[in-house]
């Protein structure tokens, strides 16, 4: 059995706890270090994501049979019983008993030699017991929920009052389930018929989402990167929520497009597809990397329409006032609709995200004033908190008398929309998202 992966993934995880790294970004970055590839790359990369989706609840059932609290055990200690436990848990290709010495050998190699006694108890009973571990506490709905789906308890509780329990409790279980791979069709280069048919041939599962036009669910890609119809520009990886931005703006071939806060891109390429490479689109944001990014991709999408500026959302450029038919802003945010892509998210602490609708608040209202009167200005998030959503468009259109909401239609599950729609993961089969269409008077 391949320690290698394991290896990698206990690194991962150890520089999220101590260093507050991000998981998706810590694991590609482990994983280029130490050399992984093919089943190896996917093992770790399947441990890390699942120990993060489900550490609340690992953390219980490690409690149930280690004589210490799980809080109470250094790093990366903790790490390597949650690695274990998440193997016997939840991969049942693997025997336990590999799981178990794996891990024993990894609490030796991080000369932690007396624990390694302690994870092999632990992990053993553990293994004895996995048919009938210990039932979660059900005294109240929001610890319950909180600890079966690993959610923090503040967050649940937002939750269950904004859903009711039924509602919140299928939100969560989406959480923790694997976000299908959804890509948007490049319709400079190709048709849905034609990428549909190069990538089935390539040995790979497609299926048209559900009701967004011009997306398909992927899988079995293997290495995205490495397909061919990549490489050549044929598709943007992109949610289908993300992909419903440039719809719900109308965006037309020969406008004026301003993106306010455009990285990774996706918005202003999408923009780009809509406009049949007719117009210009400004994308803007305050790093150069991530902009150099952004001109990365629409190069390999064949898009040139696109210009990139360094630019803080905030900040006032007079000459952009009144010039751009639509303005994007798609504001930084909590991500807690994204949960299912980003795992950590979850555990951001409630007093974290206090200052984000007073950011929110101020770029919108600095980007308003960039677009012409008759145009139209796209707020959204991927968040699906009111206060970071409906509470900062409310809010902006009670000060701004010259501009108002203006309805869309959509396929259904949606249909028609006075202006500002959330999207669902449990309802609508996308991430958890928010966008509101405003029209200058």
């Amino acid at each position: 059995m391949n320690q290698s992966a394991r290896a990698t993934a206990l690194r991962v995880l150890v520089s999220c706890r101590n260093n507050g790294a991000w998981a998706d970004a810590a694991l590609k970055a482990q994983i280029s270090r130490d050399g992984l590839s093919g089943p190896d790359a996917a093992l770790c990369s399947r441990i890390v994501y699942g120990v993060m989706q489900n550490r609340m609840l690992l953390d219980f059932y490690i409690g149930a049979y280690c004589t210490q609290k799980p809080d109470h055990l250094q790093p990366p200690l903790l790490e390597i019983l949650r690695i274990g436990a998440y193997q016997i848990i939840y991969l049942d290709k693997i025997p336990d008993s590999a799981a178990v010495n794996t891990s024993v050998e990894l609490a030796k190699l991080a000369k932690r030699w007396q624990a390694s006694g302690l994870v092999n108890a632990v992990l053993r009973k553990l293994s004895q017991n996995k048919k009938a571990l210990p039932p979660v506490p059900e005294r109240d709905d929001v610890q319950r929920l909180s600890i079966q789906y690993s959610h923090p308890k503040w967050f649940v509780k937002r939750l269950v009052s904004l859903l009711g329990r039924e509602e919140a409790e299928r939100f969560l279980a989406c959480d923790n389930q694997i976000a299908p791979i959804t890509v948007q069709v490049n319709p400079l280069k190709t048709t849905l018929e034609a990428l549909t048919e190069e990538l089935q041939q390539a040995g790979i599962s497609v299926q048209p989402h559900s009701w967004v036009p011009d997306c398909l669910e992927l899988s079995g890609t293997g290495d995205l990167a490495a397909l061919p119809s990549f490489r050549e520009g044929k598709f943007l990886v992109q949610d289908p929520a993300a992909r419903l931005v440039s719809l719900i703006a109308g965006i037309r071939p020969g406008q004026k497009v301003l993106d306010v806060c455009a990285a990774p891109g996706g918005k202003s390429l999408s923009a780009a597809f809509a406009m049949a490479g007719n117009g210009s689109i400004v994308a803007c944001d305050l790093h150069e990397n991530k902009l150099k990014r952004i001109q990365e991709s629409a190069d390999r999408l064949g898009v040139n329409i696109i210009t990139t500026q360094a630019a803080d959302g905030r900040v006032f450029r007079p000459e952009w006032e009144a010039s751009f038919d639509t303005v994007l802003v798609d504001a930084p945010c909590s991500g807690l609709g994204i949960i299912r892509k980003k795992p950590d998210t979850r555990y951001k602490k409630a007093d974290d995200l206090f200052t984000l609708p007073v950011v929110q608040a101020a770029i919108l209202d600095n980007a308003a004033r960039y677009v012409r009167p008759g145009g139209t200005l796209v707020y959204s998030t991927c968040t699906i908190l009111p206060e970071e959503n409906e509470q900062v468009t409310e809010a902006f259109l009670a000060e701004h008398a010259d501009f108002g909401l203006e309805p869309f239609e959509l396929p259904l599950p949606v249909g028609k929309s006075d202006g500002s729609l959330t999207l669902w993961p449990q309802r609508h089969d996308t991430d958890g998202f928010y966008i509101c269409r405003m029209t200058r008077r």
